[in-house]
């Protein structure tokens, strides 16, 4: 299948958001999509599968103009889109999910539960996903959700599959199985549409790639004739000097202690601090239980056996407010369930865990807390019109900084960080680079969870890497490497 767009324009009231996007997807290549976040590419393939209508512009499948009503036309007719927000129903175990209206019945009417499962297992197998058919969706991690979703979309049999941020919570093993299964989808003549912000996948598995920016084609090149910072220049319109922004590190004292934190089940004996100014990475498979102990320190998961020490000082953490009032802040890696309320506005969002500060007998000092916000807005750059822009109509990358905006606005003395930058592009990673930086210079101890090991090794004072459940071991800056970390990281 071949599909063509071009010319192609979108508006969402004054905000114009594309303005002439060309690009053309050939039989069994795998397309790179790149862009800074807010630069269109989602919204491009959202009017393509039938999500928006184009306010000008034309599409063209295998030579025919074509229009999609939604995204059901646009799977029925091979199409799918495996988004980055996940779509999955966390009430329903992983087997409804994938077959949501889509369920195999028998003769008699009966949904084929039977049937369900063979395909289930047959697909699995072929992803290497390990992940119980009877489980609660909601009780899968980030990255099973979404191997659920790629699963999701390869069983529907699509000509052209558009994968939106496809790796950001997978491991390096899932995502070697996942370029596996990509490489024989080519073979079948399947097209692949592959938007992400991890450069060395891009140079990896693609085969041509599409640069936008603010809303405009910028350029189309095979891989193989262009390079990184090529790339880099046509995204942000500017030489990115420095992928990871050096680091002057200044020691204080201890902020944040653990001593043999357990869960039974999930993690155990768990011991490591970090100081004031330092700042620590963590690493290690999905899975492996470093989530579940950052969220245990946040007081977000209930009960738990050892000790947390904040300052110096011994405390039984309950709940967030709890913690928030101790000084710790946490960025979670699941911004849209956990990290945003999308219905409410930018301004709201930034503001919601500061209240206090702008309130006096229960008034908002309205005009302190908005120059509170228009200030983090600034700070961390956040494309949007207005503060009153609702956080749902914002790019995932955008949606980051809200997040990280929130949590820097309560002034931590000790900021968790889980995939800070998970869908961010590669301008947007550098800012949020030199942020984690200027904090931790002005003294604030960081922990930063991370699937990226470029971004463990280029960001990290410290790196603690974490193996079903237990402290694997701990290397200096100096001496960690990616063979050491995954040595660790897999038992070894």
């Amino acid at each position: 299948m071949q599909i063509r767009m071009e010319n192609i324009h979108k508006a969402f009231g004054k905000n114009k958001v594309l303005e002439g996007v060309d690009i053309h997807i050939k039989d069994g290549e795998v397309h790179a999509l790149m862009g800074e976040n807010g630069a269109g590419k989602s919204t491009l393939m959202n009017i393509l599968t039938g999500l928006h209508k184009k306010d000008q512009g034309t599409i063209q499948i295998d030579g025919k103009e074509t229009t999609f009503t939604d995204p059901k036309h646009a799977e029925d007719f091979g199409v799918a889109f495996i988004h980055q927000e996940l779509n999955v129903w966390p009430e329903l175990t992983v087997l409804e999910n994938l077959f949501i209206n889509k369920e195999p019945v028998t003769h008699f009417g009966l949904i084929h539960t039977k049937k369900m499962k063979r395909i289930a297992a047959e697909q699995f197998e072929k992803l290497s996903i390990s992940i119980p058919l009877n489980k609660e969706a909601g009780q899968c991690s980030v990255g099973e959700q979404q191997m659920i979703e790629i699963a999701k979309a390869l069983m529907t049999e699509a000509k052209v599959i558009i994968m939106d941020e496809p790796t950001a919570a997978l491991t390096d093993r899932e995502i070697a199985t996942l370029f596996e299964v990509i490489r024989s989808l080519k073979k079948s003549c399947v097209s692949i549409v592959y938007i992400s912000h991890r450069m060395e996948e891009i140079f990896t598995i693609c085969d041509t790639i599409t640069v936008m920016r603010d809303g405009r084609t910028v350029d189309t090149t095979p891989i193989a004739k262009t390079s990184f910072n090529d790339v880099v220049q046509k995204m942000v319109g500017r030489e990115l000097t420095d992928r990871f922004p050096a680091r002057e590190t200044s020691l204080g004292d201890t902020m944040l202690e653990v001593k043999n934190l357990s869960r039974k089940g999930v993690f155990e004996n768990v011991s490591f601090s970090v100081r004031s100014g330092e700042m620590v990475g963590v690493s290690g498979l999905m899975g492996a239980g470093r989530t579940e102990i950052m969220r245990t320190i946040f007081g977000l998961d209930g009960k738990y056996e050892g000790d947390i020490l904040v300052n110096g000082t011994k405390v039984t953490m309950k709940n967030p407010s709890q913690a928030v009032q101790m000084g710790l802040g946490f960025i979670t890696e699941d911004r849209k369930d956990e990290g945003l309320v999308l219905d409410f506005s930018i301004k709201d969002n930034i503001a919601l865990p500061s209240l206090h500060s702008f309130t006096k007998q229960t008034f908002i000092k309205e005009k302190d807390e908005q120059e509170f916000v228009d200030l983090l807005i600034k700070r961390l750059t956040i494309k949007t019109e207005s503060a009153s822009t609702e956080a749902k109509n914002l790019s995932g990358g955008n949606q980051q900084k809200v997040v990280i905006a929130k949590w820097i606005g309560i002034g931590p003395k000790v900021l968790i960080l889980d995939e800070p930058t998970r869908g961010v592009d590669v301008g947007a990673k550098r800012e949020i680079y030199q942020l984690m930086n200027e904090l931790t210079e002005r003294g604030v101890a960081i922990i930063m969870v991370s699937s990226e090991l470029p971004e463990i090794l280029g960001m990290s004072d410290r790196i603690i890497v974490v193996h079903e459940g237990t402290i694997a071991g701990e290397l200096s800056k100096e001496e960690a490497t990616q063979e050491k970390i995954m040595t660790l990281a897999t038992g070894g």
